[in-house]
């Protein structure tokens, strides 16, 4: 059983690595577009790789002490192995929604970025020039009172 096990532990653990090779490759190309910046991509995406390589190593050391009994030790190593592939697969997908939402959101942001400076040049474009001040004309006639203006019957625009 010791041999085994050995066998197990080092098939998922070569698993476990290109799997995590592939995450990280790929992965790095996938965030390149979003963040613009390679550098940027690449510490993001190497992050979720190496919190990936965490979890499945975890769940490598969990699934190794489960005792199964099939009668033969390489069935025991292939039902192992079937076990971890299938939490490889599960994890690995996990791994792939937080890189899409990761990209997501920066691309969300920088969208809403180029909005807002858009919107801020339209504005500077269709600024209003300031209003000079009108002063009075000597001896003309003082505005009557009828004649003022109520300011909570004027009307805005913005």
């Amino acid at each position: 059983m010791e041999q085994g096990y050995a066998v197990f532990l080092l098939l998922g653990v070569v698993l476990v690595l290109i799997d995590g090779q592939m995450i990280y490759r790929s992965g790095r190309g996938y965030m390149s577009r979003a963040y613009g910046d390679p550098e940027a991509a690449r510490s993001m995406t190497r992050l979720a790789t190496v919190l990936f390589h965490l979890v499945v190593l975890g769940m490598l050391a969990i699934v190794s002490i489960i005792n199964i009994q099939t009668g033969d030790p390489v069935k025991d190593v292939v039902v192992k192995l079937g076990v971890m592939l299938l939490v490889l697969a599960l994890v690995h997908a996990v791994t792939m929604m937080i890189l899409g939402r990761i990209r997501d959101r920066q691309l969300q942001q920088q969208l809403a970025d180029e909005m807002s400076e858009e919107h801020r040049q339209y504005e500077q474009q269709r600024a209003v020039p300031p209003q000079t001040r009108v002063e009075p004309v000597r001896g003309a006639p003082a505005p009557r009172l009828e004649d003022k203006i109520d300011p909570t019957q004027i009307k805005t625009t913005r």
